[in-house]
């Protein structure tokens, strides 16, 4: 008995590549408005007066000097500096990546390839042993496909997002001097093309791939979707290291320029006299957007698989329900466009005019989106699910109605707001949290650590609450499915939430240009507003990140201990319980070696910064230029070398684990790291985003409160400057990390199953 859906197969195959493509060409058209800034400057005098506010911005623009061609060359200057460093810095680190994942391709093809003992004959399925399946031989020469695929696509998602965002960043600058309303909307629209970008491609790669593979497999569903899991495996493997490697480089330029300038010569932020103030500004655009990219790529890459291995072997697949079978790829193309119309209302039916404005539009961005995108869920719901099917539930299938289907999707995608809200509540510092840091300054540096750390660790509650509810109603209705599910609710708005992980960046590289190329005091003041706002959406960005990880990594892990044909995890026995504990220890492990190697790239840096300063004469007094190469240098070296350990303790573990350990151990450890994983990563974010804030709580001198914190370069801004230097590697080095490390050891032990069942635990079979 076989229900129909309302929606026709042709229509799902016609509806997925149209929406992505719709996505693409609405990030072009962001990107040829956001282009209409010139960088180059205009020859004449103020333009003609265009309608509504001619008049009046010609008179602003008289007033600011806008016909001052030095400033928009010192502008473009800086910028091309900025995108050459990312640019070198990216492709240097590709190419170290490069070797790695064409060695890690030919592990994936020599491990799953001797499941059956490279064997081309077709082997009776996994699951249901009445039928033949594809040998496992193909399984592992289109995982190796796949992996090598989710790998380019996840490379290119990061260098895309650094190249639109170093285009943007100067344009943004010099949009400030007509007011903050223009510098938010060009700034916004260009994390848009990024956020459009990433998300279209990630789901039109994802849909050919699917289509191509199945010329091949035809009916086998079972072996075309366990070979398509190597997809998220490549883009989270390849985050890890754009994450780590970015992460490292920007904390380092980060914290030597903040020590030495700041702290030592009382020197504002960005002074062009800082030597580390361009590989300060290239770090942001390698770290925090071309690692956030991959990153959330990785998310959704793996959300996707893990949904689909769970429905290819429910009904959906053994029926042969085209429709139903992409359902997760559906709630994705109905996500973009939802933000699509989320995007028009912050860019064209709103316009933000006046500081105070600029944080509420961008919390509005996140409502609207959700709210549309539960209307959005219901309707694929209902077009693209027969209203009754069964679901795969270790070893048993399970009944499940459509509208449970629809409850997963949309506790997730809610649980995701609740997260962004709640990390927003402890990072603004609009609320008491942060104040509280902020005035506990006032006693020293020490006092600011205690209260930062506090607030970090009571940053977690809420959102482990919010991801343990969906975890239960999701797994009470359609089991691991419908956490996978529940995990892509929380990734459908992916391209709202990325549109304003990228502003934060892109502002904060335009506020370090103002500064750099000399523009009067308001406009630092209006950049410095767009900063603020764009540090919160920054955890806010994070926040999602983490909790999407929590989800996907538990939908993976499901997948895992189903694939590899466990009947029960028991945590009772040794086996499983020792690798609960060493799970639970790899993420201290892993942000122990960041946080360690931030320092030593710091280090090197404070000396460097410090060499300058003494020995080029004329550099404080601003007649000599400062060696800005040799600190983008650094930074470079520093973190190509120190991002190989991390990065091989997580592709390494569950290798370790399952070859010598068997799967029961490596159960252990994939529950452990995530348990733990997820703490760790919520409250590092939370508590460097805090003290980022507070300090600029202080600086801004906003309320009352904060003017009596005394101006910068006070004793309580220097105690701010101390947190803040503190929490950069949590934030941006070891946090955003973790998220990664949780998900890749999850989707890398999914892809490797086949093999650690047949030949893993090598330790316990001698004994």
């Amino acid at each position: 008995m076989v229900a129909a859906t309302i929606l026709p197969d042709l229509g799902t195959q016609v509806l997925i590549p149209a929406c992505a493509i719709v996505g693409i060409a609405f990030a072009l058209v962001q990107w040829v408005l956001v282009s209409k800034v010139k960088l180059s400057p205009e020859k004449s005098g103020p333009g003609p007066a265009d309608g509504k506010n001619g008049f009046a911005e010609s008179l602003i623009e008289e007033e600011e000097g806008i016909n001052d061609h030095s400033v928009v060359h010192k502008c473009a200057e800086i910028q091309n500096a900025i995108s050459e460093g990312a640019t070198s810095f990216l492709f240097t680190e590709y190419q170290y990546v490069g070797i790695f994942m064409v060695a890690f391709a030919i592990l994936i093809f020599v491990f799953l390839g001797s499941v059956e003992g490279f064997s081309t004959k077709d082997q009776p399925c996994t699951y249901d042993s009445t039928k033949t399946c594809k040998p496992a031989l193909a399984t592992a020469v289109f995982s190796t496909i796949s992996f090598l695929l989710g790998a380019i696509t996840s490379v290119v998602s990061g260098f895309l997002g650094m190249k639109i965002a170093t285009y943007a960043n100067a344009r943004t600058t010099l949009e400030a001097r007509k007011g903050v309303g223009k510098a938010f909307i060009t700034a916004f629209r260009s994390g848009a093309v990024m956020g459009f970008l990433l998300a279209a491609n990630g789901l039109l790669v994802l849909y050919i791939t699917i289509n191509l593979f199945k010329l091949y497999y035809g009916d086998d569903w079972e072996g075309l979707f366990e070979s398509i899991t190597g997809y998220g495996l490549g883009g989270s493997s390849m985050a890890l290291f754009g994450r780590v490697g970015g992460g490292i480089y920007t904390k380092a330029a980060d914290v030597g320029a903040d020590l030495v300038g700041k702290v030592e010569r009382n020197i504002p932020e960005d002074d062009p006299r800082n030597p580390a103030v361009i590989a300060d500004n290239v770090g942001d655009n390698v770290g925090d957007i071309a690692g956030m990219g991959s990153d959330l790529f990785g998310s959704y890459a793996e959300s996707s698989c893990a949904a689909l291995v769970v429905a290819s072997i429910s009904s959906f697949g053994i029926n042969h329900e085209f429709t139903a079978m992409l359902y997760p790829l559906l709630v994705s193309s109905i996500g973009i466009l939802v933000c699509l119309f989320t995007t028009l209302f912050a860019t064209d039916f709103f316009e933000v005019k006046a500081v105070k404005e600029i944080e509420p539009a961008l919390k509005k961005q996140l409502i609207i989106s959700t709210a549309l995108m539960t209307v959005g869920i219901a309707i694929v719901t209902w077009i693209a699910l027969p209203s009754s099917f069964t679901i795969f539930n270790f070893g048993t299938q399970k009944v499940v109605q459509s509208w449970q289907l629809f409850i997963c999707v949309g506790v997730g995608l809610w649980a995701g707001l609740i997260i962004g809200f709640v990390t927003e509540y402890y990072t603004s510092n609009a609320y008491s949290p942060v104040q509280d840091v902020a005035d506990s300054c006032r006693t020293g540096a020490a006092t600011n650590v205690i209260f930062g750390l506090a607030l970090g660790y009571k940053s977690v509650i809420i959102p482990i609450f919010a991801i343990a509810i969906s975890i239960f109603v999701s797994f009470s209705f359609a089991a691991m499915y419908g956490i996978a599910v529940a995990a892509l609710g929380m990734l459908s708005t992916i391209a709202t939430g990325l549109a304003i992980d990228a502003y934060g960046p892109i502002s904060d590289n335009a506020g370090g240009i103002a500064e750099m190329a000399g523009m009067s005091h308001r406009i630092r003041e209006r950049t410095d507003a767009l900063d603020a706002a764009g540090n919160t959406t920054a955890a806010i960005g994070k926040g999602f990140a983490i909790g999407s990880a929590a989800l996907v990594s538990l939908a993976l892990f499901g997948a895992f201990v189903s694939r590899a044909e466990i009947s029960t995890v028991d945590v009772l026995t040794p086996k499983v319980f020792i690798g609960l504990l060493v799970g639970a220890m790899l993420p201290y492990w892993f942000s122990a070696m960041t946080m360690k190697s931030v320092g030593k790239a710091a280090l090197k840096m404070v000396e460097e910064v410090r060499r300058q300063f003494n020995n080029i004469p004329g550099l404080m007094e601003g007649t000599a230029k400062p060696d800005y190469a040799t600190c983008v240098k650094i930074s470079t070296d520093a973190s190509i070398k120190e991002m190989i350990p991390p990065g091989a303790l997580v592709m390494l573990t569950p290798l370790i684990v399952g070859i010598f350990f068997g799967v029961e151990t490596l159960s252990g450890v994939l529950a452990g790291a995530l348990v733990s994983g997820v703490q760790i990563a919520i409250s590092a974010s939370n508590t460097g985003g805090a003290w980022d804030n507070a300090k600029k709580y202080i600086e801004a001198g906003a309320s009352e409160h904060a003017r009596t914190l005394g101006p910068k370069g006070s004793d309580c801004h220097k105690a701010a400057v101390i947190g803040d230097t503190v929490g950069d590697p949590l934030k941006d080095t070891s946090g955003p990390s973790l998220n990664i490390l949780i998900k890749l050891m999850a989707v890398e032990s999914l892809v490797f199953a086949p093999f650690f069942a047949t030949h893993g635990g090598l330790l316990f079979k001698i004994f």
